[in-house]
Order: C-alpha cells, then sequence, then structure tokens
C-alpha cells in the first residue's frame, strides 16, 4: 500500500523536507506515491499534477514528484513558470539523483535531496516574499493501491 511504503518517520522527514525547502520561496512541492504505473510515468505525473491543484499556484511555479515504486517509475513536473527557468536537463539531473539513491534502497534521502535541490531553484527564480502562503499542502499524496485504481 502507498502510504505504507515509507514509515511514518520516513513520511515525517520528506514533509520536512518539503517545509524547509518552501522556507526560502514562494514555490510549491509536493511528492505523490503510488505502487504501480502501467503507462508512462511522465503522463501519470502531468495527470496527478491536474488533480492535486499543482496548477493553481500565482506564479505557476508548482513542482510534483511522482513515484511508483514498484513499477520503479517516477517523474518530475515542473508547472509553467519554473520550467522556462530550469528547463528539461534540471529535471533529468534530479530524477538521474534519485534513481541513484533508489537502487540502494534509499528512497527517503533520494527524495529529500531533490526536494532540497528542486527547492534552491524555486528560490533562486522565486524567492520568499513577505506575504508567502503556503498554497498547497505539505502532505504526501497517495494513489492508487498495488493492483488497485484510482477511481
Amino acid at each position: 500500500m502507498p502510504k505504507t511504503f515509507f514509515s511514518e518517520q520516513e513520511q515525517e522527514t520528506i514533509i520536512e523536507a518539503i517545509g524547509k525547502a518552501e522556507s526560502q520561496t514562494n514555490g510549491e512541492i509536493r511528492v505523490h506515491l503510488e505502487a504501480n504505473c502501467s503507462g508512462d510515468a511522465y503522463e501519470e505525473a502531468v495527470d496527478w499534477f491536474g488533480k492535486l491543484g499543482m496548477h493553481e499556484t500565482d506564479a505557476r511555479n508548482g513542482v510534483l514528484i511522482f513515484v511508483a515504486y514498484q513499477d520503479h517509475k517516477l517523474a518530475i513536473v515542473g508547472d509553467k513558470g519554473i520550467h522556462e527557468k530550469v528547463g528539461d536537463n534540471f529535471w533529468q539531473a534530479e530524477k538521474d539523483l534519485m534513481v541513484e539513491y533508489f537502487k540502494q534502497g534509499k528512497y527517503t534521502e533520494g527524495l529529500c535531496l531533490a526536494i532540497r535541490d528542486v527547492g534552491e531553484k524555486l528560490q533562486a527564480f522565486f524567492p520568499k516574499t513577505k506575504n508567502n502562503p503556503n498554497e498547497l499542502s505539505d502532505d504526501l499524496s497517495f494513489g492508487k493501491p498495488e493492483g488497485g485504481s484510482d477511481d
């Protein structure tokens, strides 16, 4: 089950990493986890990006990290505002970083490092302002369970 892939402590560590990354930027980061992804991970991530309202940030600077752990698939989707600044090479480098850690079974560490890196890019282009609302939840998002659907 996606909600039990990470222990409660690991989930807290990831949520804390998101909060720390977002504390220096107006950008928003979410992590979505599910067991399986039968199709293309990027397309699935784009679908979840919409379902989670990631496109609703004022500066269009939301970032979603999508992980389908049983199928060993992941994707990162950055909204228009941040994607125009960093481009495909940055997202690919972060995916490669996570894959390196995931192959060693270090899922929490890999996610937290990618979250940190994304936060640094968001800070560079969308620094924290006086009025810095947290526009989206920092909690992990969970999709379909093993072999199930999210309908």
